[in-house]
């Protein structure tokens, strides 16, 4: 070792400097014996054979020691033992939880946007909506219902000949197969869904032509007319043009438009791995031939439901009308409602993913993703399914001259107010006012509705499906 008070030459400065350098090596490896002593300690004092010896010797000192000062001691040293080893407990699953909660945050917060956004991506957004239209009423008693315009697009676009529906250079275009407003009021107690036969007659207004295959409206504009079928607002116009129409008859705030294309649809079936439906009579159609001919309680796919919706001349149905189709189509969806909301669905993700993913893939619409149905399924969750009414708009039960389904006003108007400002439903069998009543049929089939504004009809519509 040198001496700080040597002279200083360079020999000197160097051994200097390997003196600092050999002491901080010691005053390190000092550090590291200590560390090292305290965990030896600890280790020791943690071992079986150490605890043994120290709970011995507390036994010892208690039987040797005065018993009350014992009897103090050993209360004061378990209380502060007993309160230490709480605390470090508590740090310790303090620290864990805020890990496992910050991290479940993260992981939630991140795979909610995700899933979100990736099922959101999928959905084509249009343009559909006029939530401040003039011919909206009671706006204020319609505040916070929610009411979802659905579309079926029979657009034969992906549509191959065996199905038997006609294909995209058949059957150019698109048309609304299906017309409903499901109407859900603000304290969510009630579902109501109505249907409007494709035939009713409808005094269409002006709308812009629609291009169904950029999915948006054009330039161009379609003049207003008179006498027209309600499937036409949907082949000149549009999602647009169809909200129009339905706000004129209904008076109610359209805030979700969902258009499903019937060829996607079939992959929502069988996503959920088939639809358990009723018929009663078999369902053999004249144009898309045999599409279930078992009876009762049936589970089908996919291809068979799409048939199924779409069947217009079943053999079996007496009037082979449209209100037959409807009838169908209203006990299938509330089907797959029911199989959708079902524990064997809502509690697989498997089955609930694809079925998200095939209804995004197979729908277009306007205020339409996975928060507003996430959304509205949360604020309907207990909903008892007998709160589910399906009805058909009120009309006189028979075809006119030109083959149109004609409204009842009164009774639209009727149902229209309870549904707007949430009151009881009017009878459905309530006779049709004598001034509104269908005139004399020439043909020599009989109506099945006299007086009542039953989903009858006498004759075949002019359009087809």
């Amino acid at each position: 070792m040198t001496d700080e008070m040597e002279a200083i030459d360079e020999a000197t400065q160097y051994r200097r400097k390997i003196d600092h350098t050999l002491a901080r090596f010691s005053a390190a490896h000092d550090e590291m014996e200590a560390e090292e002593a305290k965990r030896r300690e600890r280790r020791e004092r943690l071992s079986p054979t150490s605890l043994l010896e120290s709970t011995r010797t507390a036994l010892h000192r208690v039987v040797t020691t005065a018993p009350e000062e014992a009897q103090v001691d050993a209360e004061q040293t378990r209380l502060q033992e007993k309160k230490q080893r709480k605390l470090d407990r508590s740090a310790r699953f303090g620290r864990i939880a805020a890990a496992v909660v910050a991290g479940l945050v993260f992981l939630g917060i991140g795979g909610a946007w995700g899933a979100q956004t990736y099922f959101d991506a999928k959905f084509t957004q249009v343009s559909a909506l006029d939530e401040n239209s003039a011919d909206i009423q009671d706006a204020e008693a319609q505040a916070n219902d929610e009411n979802f315009l659905m579309v079926g697009s029979d657009t034969r676009d992906g549509a191959s000949d065996e199905e038997g529906v006609g294909t995209a250079d058949s059957t150019p275009g698109a048309r609304s197969d299906t017309v409903m407003v499901a109407h859900i009021p603000a304290d969510r107690k009630r579902v109501v869904v109505t249907s409007f036969p494709r035939d009713l007659e409808i005094n269409r207004p002006a709308c812009q032509r629609w291009d169904p295959a950029q999915s948006k409206t054009t330039d161009q504009v379609s003049p207003a007319q008179k006498i027209a079928k309600l499937n036409t607002a949907y082949a000149v116009g549009g999602p647009p043009c169809v909200t129009k129409v339905i706000q004129q008859i209904t008076g109610l705030r359209i805030n979700h438009f969902v258009g499903i294309d019937f060829n996607g649809f079939k992959e929502m079936v069988d996503a959920v791995h088939g639809v358990t439906i009723h018929t009663d009579i078999p369902i053999d159609d004249e144009i898309l031939g045999k599409v279930l001919m078992q009876t009762g309680d049936v589970t089908i796919s996919g291809d068979q439901a799409l048939n199924f919706v779409r069947a217009r001349h079943v053999k079996a149905d007496v009037a082979k009308s449209d209100y037959d189709r409807i009838k169908r189509q209203q006990a299938f969806i509330g089907a797959l409602l029911k199989k959708v909301m079902s524990s064997d669905v809502v509690l697989d993700p498997g089955k609930l993913g694809d079925f998200i993913n095939a209804f995004a893939k197979a729908t277009f619409g306007d205020n339409l993703g996975v928060k507003q149905m996430m959304t509205l399924a949360q604020s309907m969750k207990g909903l008892d399914q007998s709160k589910i009414t399906f009805l058909t708009v009120p009309t006189v039960g028979m075809a006119n001259t030109r083959g149109n389904e004609v409204l009842v006003v009164s009774k639209t108007k009727a149902l229209f107010d309870a549904l707007r400002n949430n009151t009881a439903l009017p009878d459905p069998k309530a006779a049709v006012p004598v001034s509104e009543q269908a005139p004399p049929s020439t043909s020599t089939s009989k109506p099945k509705s006299s007086g009542t504004s039953k989903s009858t009809t006498t004759r075949k519509s002019t359009t087809t499906g």
